[in-house]
């Protein structure tokens, strides 16, 4: 505000210097009370919305752990009809004890490699944390 202007009469100059901000008399002691508390807030704010975070994530997953379940349930069944419609179509071929050993052991094979697959993975990923901490 310029108040060397001419056409400015001096209430209008009292009235510019009344809107002024003037600051508080406030000691060091209140502004770091205000900090604490505005840091409470802030906390207490962060809380909050994390509780609502999880409170989301755990309603949409709820409904993902059903659905989840529902088509392994689904999966498992079509696996169950394809050996046993594998089993009866190698019936005429090679008669239902070899057609039932040949399913089975195929099987066996491929969960025993899934099973060495698996702890190989397991075992990078615990040599993984072990080099970490040291």
């Amino acid at each position: 505000m310029n108040t060397h202007d001419p056409n400015l009469d001096s209430s209008a100059i009292a009235d510019a210097v009344a809107d002024e901000v003037v600051p508080e008399d406030r000691s060091l002691t209140d502004d770091v009370f205000a900090l604490f508390d505005d840091g409470k807030t802030y906390i207490q704010s962060e809380i909050q919305y994390q509780k609502t975070r999880v409170a989301f994530a755990a309603d949409r997953g709820k409904s993902g752990i059903v659905y989840g379940i529902g088509a392994l349930a689904l999966l498992h069944l079509a696996l169950v009809a394809l050996v046993v419609g594998l089993v009866i179509a190698l019936t005429p071929v090679v008669g239902p004890w070899l057609a039932t050993i040949i399913v089975v052991g195929l099987l066996a094979i491929g969960g025993i490699a899934l099973a060495l697959s698996a702890k190989r993975r397991f075992a990078a990923l615990a040599a993984a944390f072990r080099e970490t901490k040291a």
